[in-house]
């Protein structure tokens, strides 16, 4: 089964907004990708964000397309700088979910699952984009299945 990692949309700087929302061209944004996945017929059952505004304003626009069984929930653990090995060791391999997040964290769980190493970089996250890893059983770890990005 799949795990889609987001990065949160574009959002305001903190003097615009303290609580750094998502801009209007970020909810577009990710309205469009969120569009995308479901089109593709992407479901997942449940889409965890890091409880900041944007990562939450971001996973409630996936989960209007997207319909997780389980809704919008909020987790520790995946913070900007929050430990990618913990996390890595919570992840199931038999259900579908969205991790809606932050960089550098993004990046490094990416990393991590499908290198082992974290700290080396095998994608460039876009602000509201989606990355898609899937487990292969056979070679016992996470591949990149699909990405969608804002900007092609």
């Amino acid at each position: 089964m799949p795990i889609y990692f987001s990065q949160h949309g574009k959002s305001a700087s903190k003097d615009v907004d303290p609580q750094r929302g998502l801009t209007p061209d970020g909810v577009a944004e990710v309205t469009r990708v969120a569009r995308i996945l479901s089109q593709a017929g992407v479901t997942v059952d449940v889409i965890w964000h890091s409880g900041k505004a944007r990562a939450s304003q971001t996973a409630e626009i996936f989960a209007v397309s997207l319909k997780p069984g389980e809704g919008v929930k909020s987790r520790d653990g995946i913070g900007p700088l929050d430990d990618v090995e913990a996390f890595a060791g919570e992840l199931p391999k038999d259900r579908n979910e969205m991790v809606v997040g932050h960089l550098p964290f993004m990046e490094r769980i990416v990393s991590y699952l499908t290198t082992g190493e974290a700290d080396g970089r095998v994608v460039a996250f876009q602000n509201g984009g989606v990355v898609r890893l899937d487990w292969d059983a056979e070679g016992q770890r996470w591949v990149i299945g699909s990405t969608v990005f804002p900007n092609v």
